[in-house]
């Protein structure tokens, strides 16, 4: 019964029309990463910061999984071995096609955070720097994502199953957000069986064993079918 570790990326997501930090005309193109995916842009502007993020949770709100969500929640229902599911996504889409277990290592956009005591609780669809802490009352409220400069989610989890599969999975990444972009090659070290499902290739590709090219929701539901058939 194999391990399975699959890491998801933006390019899961593209094809329910939410965008990348790629797409050129999208809510990243027109702003700077420092000014809305930093610590200190927050402390600078944070109505900006805000209101960027509020963006972000309506379209992510009005998306739907696509096929490609849909099979990895159906191959963690059926697979007989062990699935780890990390995404470095921060749309709700996995959950809502319905993988039972889902790491987010950079957060949720369906979340809020105390800058202050680092209380969490649901976002609300539009969230304002006047926005108290429930657990505290500072107003320090943020969104519960992870910025660059900041420590990614779920290690403890993360790091034994890496270092226990057999098979890790890449869908949908790019290669240059680190730690994710070494994930493949760690577990290549360690004797997994490495596969990339990707649109193109990209600055990793060869970490992989195995690449398989196209849009998301064709390759990946292609990819589950074989891996249940045995």
């Amino acid at each position: 019964m194999e391990k399975i570790v699959i890491l998801t990326g933006a390019g899961i997501s593209a094809e329910s029309g939410l965008g990348t930090f790629r797409d050129e005309g999208g809510l990243w193109a027109q702003h700077a990463i420092e000014d809305v995916a930093t610590p200190e842009g927050f402390a600078r502007d944070p109505d900006l910061v805000h209101r960027f993020y509020n963006a972000r949770r309506a379209q992510a709100a009005e998306a739907t999984p696509n096929p490609a969500h849909l099979a990895l929640a159906r191959l963690a229902r059926e697979h007989p071995g062990e699935v780890t599911l990390i995404t470095q996504n921060v749309d709700d889409l996995h959950h809502r096609a319905g993988s039972p277990q889902v790491l987010q290592m950079h957060g949720t956009l369906m979340g809020a955070l105390c800058a202050a005591c680092d209380h969490r609780w649901p976002a609300p669809l539009v969230m304002q720097p006047a926005d108290r802490c429930p657990a505290c009352a500072a107003p320090a409220t943020r969104p519960d994502v992870v910025w660059f400069g900041e420590i990614p989610y779920g290690a403890e989890v993360i790091d034994p199953a890496l270092n226990g599969a057999d098979l890790f999975v890449s869908i949908g990444t790019s290669g240059q957000v680190y730690p994710a972009a070494a994930y493949a090659q760690h577990c290549r070290r360690l004797g997994a069986r490495t596969v990339e499902l990707n649109l193109e290739p990209f600055e990793n590709a060869r970490d992989f064993d195995e690449a398989h090219y196209g849009p998301a929701s064709k390759i990946v539901p292609e990819f589950v079918e074989t891996l249940l058939a045995g």
